[in-house]
């Protein structure tokens, strides 16, 4: 797990969404904004995910490079700073094929890579790769308790979509994958509070953080980390806010903070900017 920048005192870890959203992105930006993320101290490098999205890629359908094959090359670009999906959307993934690799990513990383999961939310999407809509959320339950048994357990599995009764799997974690759970919904805060080691939000003011946090804490006693997302994109008026955001979000104990810098061309100045600022005494 990499440090915080010298100098800083907070608890809160300055963590980096890489932006996914254009096709025309040249994809050595990724690697090169990967590396300089780490270099200024950042915990942990998000990648979104959408196979099949109903309109074109951008802000709302990030993810044009599938992020479980991206961050395995950029493992091989990096040393220290961690890997996740911020979050990949499991009801429409094999959960065989996904813990496969996971397990694969979390060894060839070194056990820096965070499976972070969601629900989804386009229906059209769910529909375009003949997955099921109606019980994605069921659906991802039993895929985080699947990976749990193949990571972990032994024996057969028996769910409601998927079971075996003889098989062996490998890699088997040398160490703990971390699972996080994104969303801000009363269904994701229960699926965090049973399934994750920690929670993301997004889209959160502090106030709202705060309200979601202490529903998880009464949720569960198990120490699940409460996480956010948040944006800047750039925008000169905006940044002040960003980094107030950042900073009550700080005040409110946040584990850490997600930071997306809006489209890859200047994203990495915007992200050396922020960090300076975030990245030292308030």
């Amino acid at each position: 797990m990499s440090e915080q920048a010298p100098g800083t005192t907070s608890a809160t870890r300055f963590q980096v969404v890489l932006p996914d959203e254009s096709p025309d992105m040249p994809p050595r930006v990724l690697a090169d904004l990967a590396r300089r993320a780490e270099e200024l101290g950042a915990d942990a490098l998000w990648l979104p995910d959408h196979l099949l999205p109903p309109a074109p890629y951008g802000a709302t359908f990030g993810g044009v490079y599938e992020p479980l094959v991206t961050l395995a090359h950029l493992a091989a670009r990096t040393e220290r700073v961690r890997l996740g999906t911020s979050v990949l959307v499991a009801a429409m993934r094999d959960p065989f094929t996904l813990a496969k690799q996971a397990a694969t990513l979390h060894a060839l990383s070194g056990g820096r890579f965070v499976l972070g999961v969601g629900v989804g939310w386009s229906r059209e999407e769910f529909a375009a790769v003949g997955a099921d809509f109606a019980t994605r959320g069921a659906r991802t339950d039993e895929t985080l308790r699947l990976l749990r048994h193949l990571f972990e357990g032994s024996g057969p599995f028996r769910g409601r979509f998927h079971s075996y009764e003889r098989g062996v799997f490998e890699p088997r974690p040398a160490s703990p994958l971390p699972v996080t759970v994104g969303g801000a919904s009363e269904p994701a805060l229960a699926r965090a509070a049973a399934l994750g080691d920690a929670w993301q939000g997004v889209g959160l003011d502090a106030a709202g953080f705060a309200r979601c946090r202490d529903r998880l804490r009464e949720l569960t006693e198990r120490p699940v980390r409460a996480q956010t997302r948040i944006a800047w994109d750039g925008g000169e008026a905006g940044f002040d806010g960003a980094v107030d955001l950042y900073r009550a979000l700080e005040r409110e104990g946040a584990d850490a903070v997600a930071v997306w810098f809006g489209d890859w061309e200047g994203s990495g100045e915007r992200m050396e900017r922020f960090a300076a600022a975030v990245l030292r005494p308030a």
